[in-house]
């Protein structure tokens, strides 16, 4: 069976808290671990979309909006849709899964997450993963 579900995959989780919402996949489990025995991913995404930001705003008024809500979990297999996107942020070394075992681990990698993914979106490139999903 070919793996498809490669690290820097743009996904979009379909059941819980975050339904709806894009994410990437930073690791995938294919045959699972001891405590998670089926195929899981370890995502990190983005809760909330930046705004649109039109040309007559502020400064300030421009960098409230460009803001990010991201968000790491693992998520099975199967409440993963897989898009033809991939996203070249490199977040291995921020978010792992031994940062998910604590709420103090978890919260610096959502923070440091917030941070790339708003640096990404400011460059202007992979416009597709900071837009509103319309559905």
């Amino acid at each position: 069976m070919v793996k498809f579900l490669k690290p820097n995959k743009a996904v979009i989780l379909l059941q819980g808290r975050y339904a709806g919402c894009k994410a990437m996949i930073v690791r995938s489990f294919n045959e699972g671990t001891n405590d998670t025995p089926y195929g899981h991913c370890l995502v990190a995404g983005i809760k909330k979309c930046p705004s649109k930001v039109i040309h007559k705003d502020s400064a300030k008024k421009t960098t409230k909006k460009s803001r990010v809500k991201a968000f790491v979990k693992l998520v099975n297999f199967q409440h993963l849709m897989p898009t033809r996107y991939t996203l070249d942020v490199d977040l291995k070394d921020v978010v792992a899964v031994d940062s998910l075992q604590s709420k103090d681990k978890k919260v610096i990698a959502a923070k440091e997450t917030k941070k790339r993914l708003e640096e990404r979106f400011k460059t202007g490139k992979n416009r597709w993963f900071f837009t509103k999903l319309r559905f």
